[in-house]
């Protein structure tokens, strides 16, 4: 190990506090979708202390919604800006992003809580909150390790463009907008929490809405209605057939330690308005998984292909056929082959702190990474600190040992891959 990575673990060492006490502040402001103002005002304060080129600016709907890759349903972003500081390199180095999200998932029910959801609360190593994890810690973790270069003074070729955008967990507008404003780079780190792992594949996702039809009738004379209920429950049938066949295609060893590699999930379903009455509507919403070897349009055809199958099949059906509603959220696939020069420079620096070789796997859900590639061209992987079993839970935390080691392995990447200017 060289004299400026020496230098730059020392630095971490030493402040350990203080990256502790920034993830703490910024744990504690609520970001929630369409507060993300005040936490992103931390974040500024912290790259304007840094002497980062700061570019604030608020998404502007009307730019984005013809994109293919837009899928927001939020109307307005005012007072919620995205935020990109760029370290300009000397020249001649490779670039990278390093790209964070700030908004987090609603805190749901805080009797669950065992403190506050936005306390920042530190205990036993952990530090608690919403947004701990998912994905504060993973910024933080780059913002100290941004900032262990600027104050040992070492100067890099390649610029550094950290991003702190909004709207990651409702789609990635807030990556798209970044995007679209002509950032891009060599590469880049997202550091969602992969428990330490790196994940150079991403699964895509989305949400879809199917409407049952049914025919009412008094519940006493049930024989004269077509229950939407009962023939919901042939759809989920065959929802749960085409996961099982897509998911038996998949052969990449990457997945082979996550049971569905691409689940499709029903998460709601609402039907009927009096117990005494045969319902005719059911209105099915889930999340269907898209892998990274696929496209967004190939997943969609194959879910139509199995519902005008069933249209088929079924006599009520046939006259009243099933259609299906993509909605809401969609996340695009990532794919980064495991040899690329990031994998093996990201992969070196874990060695070199970690001491063992990093688990590279492929993540088993959604993240901006997928529109940083696809439509930025940026190959992207995701690593990060993190418990992702804990993430939209209930008394979220993160390992601040695994912050300050992700620091360190992120902060030797920077200085291999951006390289130093002598």
């Amino acid at each position: 190990m060289n004299n400026h990575e020496e230098l730059i673990k020392q630095w971490l060492k030493d402040n350990r506090a203080r990256g502790t006490r920034f993830l703490q502040i910024l744990v504690q402001e609520n970001s929630t979708r369409g507060n993300e103002s005040s936490a992103q005002a931390v974040i500024i304060e912290k790259c304007r202390q840094l002497g980062l080129n700061l570019d604030i600016w608020e998404i502007d709907r009307d730019e984005l919604k013809e994109h293919e890759a837009f899928c927001c349903d939020r109307q307005g972003f005012e007072g919620n800006p995205n935020v990109v500081a760029v370290l300009k390199g000397t020249g001649g180095g490779k670039s990278i992003i390093l790209n964070g999200h700030i908004d987090v998932v609603p805190v749901g029910d805080e009797k669950n809580w065992e403190h506050d959801p936005f306390s920042g609360h530190i205990e036993c190593g952990k530090l608690y909150g919403r947004g701990s994890t998912d994905m504060k810690g993973g910024t933080a973790a780059l913002i100290m390790a941004v900032e262990a270069i600027i104050a040992t003074g070492i100067k890099l070729k390649g610029d550094i463009i950290f991003q702190s955008v909004i709207e990651e967990e409702s789609g990635g507008a807030g990556t798209l907008a970044a995007v679209l404003r002509g950032y891009q780079a060599d590469g880049a780190i997202i550091p969602e929490p992969t428990g330490m792992k790196i994940f150079p594949k991403q699964q895509g996702s989305m949400w879809f809405r199917i409407n049952v039809k049914g025919r009412a009738a008094h519940g006493g004379t049930r024989y004269e209605g077509i229950s939407a209920i009962e023939k919901a429950v042939l759809v989920i049938q065959k929802l749960q057939q085409l996961e099982k066949n897509r998911n038996i295609k998949i052969t990449d060893p990457l997945f082979n330690s996550i049971p569905i590699p691409i689940p499709i999930n029903i998460g709601k379903i609402n039907s009927g308005e009096w117990p005494s009455s045969v319902p005719d509507l059911a209105v099915i919403e889930g999340r269907m998984g898209v892998s990274p070897e696929e496209t967004i349009s190939a997943a969609r055809g194959e879910m139509a292909a199995v519902l005008d199958e069933l249209n088929q099949q079924d006599d009520w059906f046939q006259e009243n056929p099933l259609g299906i509603e993509w909605f809401g959220g969609r996340w695009l696939p990532g794919n980064l082959e495991v040899d690329h020069p990031l994998m093996k420079t990201l992969s070196e620096s874990f060695v070199e702190i970690k001491g063992e070789k990093p688990v590279i796997e492929a993540s088993p859900w959604g993240t901006d990474g997928g529109i940083l590639s696809n439509v930025g061209n940026t190959p992207v992987v995701v690593f990060g600190p993190g418990i992702t079993a804990t993430a939209h839970d209930a008394n979220e935390h993160i390992l601040l040992e695994d912050l300050f080691a992700a620091s360190k392995i992120i902060a030797l990447t920077l200085l291999k891959w951006c390289e130093v200017s002598e």
